[in-house]
């Protein structure tokens, strides 16, 4: 029964098949696994549940097609389901149970959308027949998750499976990418599935106008300091690898949107730098100071344009580029001068034709000059300088090492002062939920075992899941995780001292011996203390071959880069 003959697992599924459900005919749950197997999925993140057991009976006959790993949250799972999306640009699978697992996993559906991230999470639900009682866990899902996913749905028709299904992975991948939740009634499962999927999904792509591109290329020939503004999901490495050398051919400079720092070469010459929490501030001048901004996938949202603040809509009119697969995104917030609904590869691929015959190399050299001053270690209060154990992270890291991050004020750290350098190598959340890193650094691993996989994150960030250590374990998941401990909601702390100095309430945190907790999880660990132990330690971690974690104490009072809590104490209040 399933339907791409290059395994040996279709014999062994078509035969449980017939043997369950009579020769002619296939379940809904295994018609859903089928078409799983034949778009490509390989690996589904779960927390089991009663609602959907024909579903995992189902995939119990394709392990040699689907590694299933069972997470200890569903948080968790669908973190790495979003993970998973981002590192491969396949539509991550989560499966979770009715009720409490599909609300515990809406934090994952959350930042697939805001992400843009292909995913899907198959959520058991009670029985058709009592829907609308009340019944033990019923939820709406249509309700609950319509705002939050790309779109939602429930299975009430079993003989459309392969039909709904198909669905889910088109809608996840095409335009702006995002996250498709699937409701399954339990009863509807055990009922005949329909016709099998005829084929895998191939996503359509919107490809360039020609008027548009022939319009940005007479624009571009007439601006004197053009900024090129690269975000969003969907990219290749062949379109990245055009727009670098089309970089390169115009010395145009170029600036990242945030948490995407791994579309260019941060050691690149034409690198200026991520539009983040705490830009640099020059950066931003130069944002402000370009006469062109040709922003490609980035949707110039909250945080890249600093609140909304960054841009006016009179200013875009006449100076804004703007490409996007969306076409909800086009003039959202900002009208431009010249917008276009594209898939942002192929829209690189044709803009990467234009050849303008002119080169704008002072105005690249002075962004990247001003970069490279922003990145230089800071002086801090305290024994570990995080601006130097991570500029050391860098320094040593391959090329192609994975660095996962959740929210809070450590990933200030990270995001300034760590250089990525390939694509696909930092998976964070733009929808900044706390919680992400560890999930991700662990679907990362299992993903591409060969690649070192990193996890930086808070203490409070990192208690958030910090159960899935666990998983990292039994699935011999050999990731590195640095927990910065500050003994603090950091961020919350930071604003609460500018607002409210010295009135501190709900901030503090009592932690365990994080060293401890992961030894008691099977992990190898160590605490360090000082700035100059955590190379030696890193190394010791790196070698270790089983998941690692190293507990960095650091002091509260050095809140961000370049801030204490006392200089947001002493501040002049209005």
């Amino acid at each position: 029964m399933i339907l791409d003959p290059a395994s040996g697992a279709e014999a062994a599924f078509a035969t449980a098949v017939d043997a369950g459900a009579g020769a002619s005919q296939a379940s809904a749950a295994r018609r859903l696994v089928e078409t799983l197997v034949l778009n490509g999925v390989d690996h589904v993140f779960c927390v089991p549940g009663e609602s959907y057991l024909a579903v995992l009976d189902a995939l119990h006959d394709v392990q040699e097609r689907i590694r299933v790993i069972v997470c200890r949250h569903e948080a968790g799972a669908a973190n790495m389901a979003e993970a998973y999306g981002k590192l491969t640009g396949k539509p991550g699978i989560c499966m979770v149970t009715r009720g409490p697992g599909a609300t515990h996993a809406a934090v994952g559906v959350h930042t697939a959308q805001q992400d843009s991230t292909p995913m899907i999470l198959f959520v058991g639900q009670i029985a058709a027949t009592d829907k609308g009682r009340g019944a033990f866990q019923e939820v709406d899902y249509r309700a609950a998750f319509g705002p939050l996913a790309k779109h939602a749905d429930e299975l009430d028709e079993p003989g459309r499976t392969a039909e709904v299904v198909s669905r889910a992975f088109a809608t996840a991948l095409q335009g702006r990418q995002g996250p498709v939740v699937l409701g399954l009634p339990e009863d509807k499962l055990h009922e005949d599935g329909g016709f099998p999927a005829p084929a895998p999904v191939t996503p359509a792509r919107a490809g360039l106008d020609p008027v548009a591109l022939s319009a940005i290329g007479e624009r571009l020939l007439r601006a004197e300091q053009p900024l090129l503004i690269l975000g969003g999901s969907g990219w290749t490495a062949e379109a990245l690898n055009a727009a670098r050398a089309w970089v390169e051919a115009h010395d145009i400079p170029v600036a990242l949107s945030f948490r995407r720092k791994d579309l260019f070469d941060n050691d690149h010459p034409a690198y200026a730098g991520d539009l983040g929490f705490g830009a640099n501030p020059k950066l931003l001048a130069t944002v402000r100071s370009a006469d062109l901004i040709l922003a490609v996938g980035a949707r110039l949202g909250d945080v890249p344009t600093q609140g909304y603040s960054l841009f006016t809509p009179e200013r875009t009119s006449r100076s804004l580029i703007h490409i996007h697969p969306g076409p909800e995104e086009i003039g959202r917030t900002w009208p431009p001068a010249v917008g276009a609904v594209a898939e942002v590869s192929t829209a690189m691929l044709a803009l990467s034709a234009l050849d303008l015959g002119r080169r704008w190399t002072g105005w690249r050299d002075a962004a990247r000059g001003n970069y490279e001053d922003f990145t230089r270690p800071v002086a801090v209060v305290g024994e570990v300088n995080l601006s130097e154990v991570v500029a050391h992270m860098a320094e040593v890291l391959p090329r192609d090492a994975v660095i996962c991050n959740g929210a809070g004020n450590f990933a200030a750290w990270l995001h300034r002062f760590y250089r990525h350098r390939a694509f696909r190598t930092q998976l964070a959340p733009t929808s900044g939920a706390m919680g992400y890193g560890l999930p991700a650094a662990v679907a990362a691993k299992l993903v591409a075992p060969e690649r070192e996989v990193v996890c930086f994150a808070g203490d409070g960030d990192f208690l958030m899941t910090g159960q899935e250590l666990s998983t990292a374990v039994q699935y011999g998941a050999a990731v590195i995780v640095v927990v910065v401990d500050n003994g603090s909601f950091g961020t919350i702390r930071m604003h609460q001292e500018r607002e409210f100095p010295g009135r501190v309430v709900a901030t503090d945190l009592s932690n365990p011996d994080f060293a401890a907790f992961a030894a008691a999880c099977g992990a190898w660990s160590v605490t360090v203390t000082r700035t100059a132990d955590f190379p030696p330690a890193l190394e010791q971690a790196r070698r270790a071959g089983v998941p690692a974690l190293i507990h960095l104490r650091t002091d509260l009072e050095q809140i961000s880069p370049g801030q204490t809590l006392s200089q947001l104490r002493a501040r002049p209040r209005p």
